[in-house]
């Protein structure tokens, strides 16, 4: 291993890691199981998502999906529901997809055929089968590079050398270890250095240059991206509602909601401005505007909804937004019990 590490020192970091973790791991639901598709299931909603976000998703669709054959035979959009809010909609899409497989031939019994499930990658395949099945894979992702980086002072640092570090008796514990260190004490901007089990062993500490590692990437620029929804409504006379409606538009294949029903792009006559909703996607920052207005015939292709059956529809989480300001947020709120964000 890089930077001196000799195998007394990784015995060592392997010791202390594991101690610390056994006494400092947070309680987190995926930790009290061994059941491999809750835990693919939590690694796959914490890819890019908080693990305070993901506590209560995951929780919901377990209890929605319990088994591999529940999500396998669920319409997908009852699945997207149920994902309604944790955005990346593609992993809802890959996880069923992978469920489907699962149920028909059983859970990967090695990480190769992990890896050969849709949307699994090196990370996931490793986390999972190690956790679950005790296999002795490495599973690096952003913690671990960073602490792995800082360790042997390296830019480079990454999955060869956390193979050579892992701990092979405890591999699927060493692993969470390396990601709890990360996420709790090894912090990219503010390190607490003075609670790190392996800190003896850090040399970008003994040299005194931790906030040089790991290199930061350098980020891709906001987008700023405007749109205008159309709100239409009907069933409402005189104050009276008569199956009162909505007008959307149908998933598309394609474009910033796909598979998501949204308010209209329409022009309207005698248009007003009703509402302004912002949203963030990765590296968009997006600002809608919605308006009211008179419209002489419905365009091909949109559909009136009734307040009963929206929550039945998967909704983009802007469309959710817009509809909570007009409407009573519980009228739109999905039956997995999602609320809009």
């Amino acid at each position: 291993m890089r930077s001196g590490l000799q195998e007394i020192a990784m015995q060592e970091i392997r010791k202390k890691l594991l101690g610390w973790h056994d006494k400092h791991q947070r309680d987190l639901p995926w930790r009290r199981t061994r059941d491999p598709y809750h835990i693919l299931v939590s690694e796959i909603m914490l890819q890019q998502t908080r693990v305070a976000a993901v506590i209560p998703y995951y929780q919901r669709f377990l209890k929605r999906f319990p088994t591999p054959a529940a999500l396998a035979r669920a319409r997908e959009t009852t699945v997207l529901r149920a994902w309604a809010g944790l955005g990346y909609y593609s992993r809802a899409r890959n996880l069923q997809a992978a469920a489907k497989q699962i149920a028909k031939h059983g859970f990967p019994a090695s990480y190769k055929d992990a890896l050969a499930l849709p949307g699994i990658g090196p990370y996931t395949a490793a986390a999972v089968m190690s956790i679950a099945a005790g296999l002795p894979h490495a599973a690096v992702d952003g913690n671990v590079r960073r602490v792995l980086s800082r360790l042997l002072a390296s830019h480079t640092a990454a999955q060869p050398e956390a193979d050579v570090l892992l701990d092979q008796a405890r591999p699927g514990d060493f692993n969470q270890a390396m990601m709890e260190l990360g996420a709790t004490v090894c912090l990219p901007r503010t390190p607490n250095c003075e609670a790190c089990p392996v800190v003896r062993h850090c040399e970008a500490r003994r040299l005194g240059q931790v906030a040089r590692f790991p290199a930061r990437k350098i980020k891709r620029e906001t987008e700023d991206v405007r749109i205008t929804w159309a709100y239409v409504e009907r069933g409402v006379e005189r104050g009276v509602e008569r199956n009162r409606a909505i007008l959307l538009q149908p998933p598309k294949p394609d474009g910033l909601w796909n598979n998501f029903w949204t308010l209209p792009d329409i022009l309207l006559r005698d248009a007003k401005l009703i509402a302004r909703v912002r949203h963030t996607v990765t590296f968009r920052k997006i600002e809608i505007e919605v308006y009211s207005g008179r419209l002489t015939r419905i365009p091909s292709g949109l559909v009136f909804v009734s307040l009963k059956k929206l929550r039945q529809l998967p909704l983009a989480t802007p469309v959710r937004k817009a509809l909570a300001l007009m409407l009573n947020p519980v009228v739109i709120r999905s039956r997995s019990g999602a609320k809009p964000d």
